[in-house]
């Protein structure tokens, strides 16, 4: 097995495909069966051609010496054998034979005394037995057939006996070697018709094989890329029409799910909208209010004051929560569009800091004033930064810092990278993944703060908005780290919510 794998492993991707594997199949059955049928043809053809040869050859043989014996006495001399002799070549003309006949150490021959074919072993049978005996031999790379019959008499009890005269005949068999050969280029260029035929064959089959199965791949990648209405034709009853019929089943039933979540989906985003619209003018009317109770909150006893601070604090969640449910349902919308401005960098983030009164409590590392400029929205970078700088030091430990610095990537390219770090625990390790999900809050102190878990989420689509880059970690001496990275740009990237949502 392992052998099998490393000599795969060895063929180029190409001809490891499916219809390189199916043309191979079907070129190496044809191979097999036209190899298989052609030995075959050939064995069965050679063998009937050399036995009808032999057969005709020795049943006139023994017709000829048959003839010939009763001329033959019991013990006959060197003329009688050579007539016998003559008599056979006589009964046979234009045959090419060579006869010889023996008694004894008696020997004649016509029409020449070659006959170096003859075996030992041939004539030791012939002297033994009243068969008739035949052998085929090559000599010097030619075919030949010997045939050897003995003389007999009947006896008075009705028996054959030998009469010790023997005659053999020696026969070319290169005519029927020039049918066998013809018969073997026949088969030959037979074959070769079969294995053009059997790959013409092959590439067709695996056409017809391969055809429903790219129209599959094609499908599903069309599928993978958001065409839920694709479809297969579906010819035919076998397997891969029953395949085709699947995927149809199985592509309808995702489309019509799909379709319902996305139904659902629209009527979750149209109900949090239309829940915060809602909301935003009793909560504008609440928050007035609650201004006016708060100047008067010291007229008040302590229970009365505390009471009135805690509405105030809970209408101003209250009121920071829909406008965040808002901005959600907006970049959900895909309605956000970037208000550009080119501005400097490092001067947006100290004006976030000054309007937060954070100067103090944040460490700042910034260029200086015109060193990094590019196009951003203004206030969308000061939401970035201002969540960002919120969440470190309500979640973390002071030192709280705040570093840009440029990180070129090329001639053309380069990139405003803002980090924000404090001090503090850090980031648990299982909540790393989903720490820009919405509403999510890593650790249970934070799902009781005052966050309402989509601050992060709504600087991470402002982030992906302006063709940036976010995201967390944790220091190796503690606390949090978040890096946003910026592309360093002065002509307008023409903002599309749904074109930035593909980089996170």
């Amino acid at each position: 097995m392992r052998l099998f794998r490393a000599l795969l492993a060895r063929i180029p991707l190409p001809l490891r495909g499916l219809r390189a594997r199916l043309v191979a199949a079907f070129v190496l059955v044809a191979v097999v069966s036209a190899l298989s049928t052609g030995a075959l043809a050939f064995r069965e053809a050679r063998t009937g051609v050399l036995q009808q040869s032999q057969d005709s050859v020795i049943k006139q043989f023994r017709k000829s010496v048959e003839s010939a014996a009763p001329n033959i006495s019991a013990t006959p001399d060197q003329s009688e054998l050579q007539a016998a002799v003559n008599r056979v070549l006589y009964d046979n003309p234009s045959q090419g034979w060579r006869v010889m006949a023996t008694y004894g150490s008696l020997r004649t021959w016509a029409p020449s005394a070659e006959f170096q074919e003859l075996s030992p072993d041939l004539r030791r049978t012939v002297a033994t037995t009243s068969a008739t005996v035949f052998q085929r031999v090559n000599v010097d790379g030619r075919p030949w057939l010997v045939v050897g019959t003995p003389i007999t008499y009947d006896s008075a009890k009705g028996k054959s006996r030998l009469s010790g005269t023997a005659m053999y005949l020696v026969v070319s068999q290169d005519a029927e070697e020039g049918y066998v050969q013809a018969m073997v280029s026949g088969i030959e260029r037979a074959t070769v018709v079969a294995l053009a035929l059997a790959v013409v064959l092959a590439l067709l089959a695996a056409g017809g094989v391969l055809r429903p199965v790219r129209a599959l791949g094609r499908a599903t990648r069309r599928m993978a890329e958001g065409h839920l209405d694709v479809r297969l034709a579906v010819n035919g009853s076998d397997e891969l029409a029953e395949l085709s019929q699947s995927f149809n089943d199985t592509a309808a039933a995702l489309e019509r799910s799909v379709a319902e979540l996305r139904r659902m989906e629209a009527r979750a985003r149209r109900f949090a909208a239309d829940v915060s619209h809602e909301l935003r003018t009793p909560l504008t009317a609440m928050a007035a209010l609650t201004d006016v109770l708060d100047e008067n909150a010291l007229r008040h006893d302590r229970e009365t004051g505390d009471a009135l601070r805690l509405i105030s604090e809970g209408t101003t969640r209250l009121s920071a929560l829909v406008e965040d449910l808002m901005e959600i349902s907006r970049f959900d919308a895909g309605v956000i569009r970037l208000n550009l401005d080119e501005v400097d960098l490092a001067e947006s983030v100290r004006r976030t800091l000054a309007a937060r009164g954070w100067q103090d409590q944040v460490e700042t590392h910034l260029p200086a004033p015109g060193a990094v400029r590019t196009r951003v929205d203004p206030r969308r970078l000061d939401v970035v930064m201002a969540n960002l700088v919120g969440n470190a030091l309500r979640h973390g430990a002071p030192p709280v810092r705040l570093t840009m610095r440029v990180r070129e990537e090329g001639a053309d390219v380069a990139w405003a990278v803002i980090e924000v770090t404090d001090s503090g625990p850090g980031i648990a390790e299982e909540a790393m993944p989903h720490i820009f999900e919405r509403f999510y809050k890593a650790g249970a102190s934070r799902a009781r703060s005052e966050s309402s878990g989509l601050g992060l989420a709504i600087t991470a689509e402002n982030v992906y908005l302006h063709g940036g880059r976010i995201s967390a970690s944790n220091l190796p001496g503690g606390g949090a780290a978040f890096t946003v990275e910026l592309p360093l740009r002065r002509e307008s990237p023409a903002p599309d919510h749904n074109a930035f949502a593909g980089a996170r």
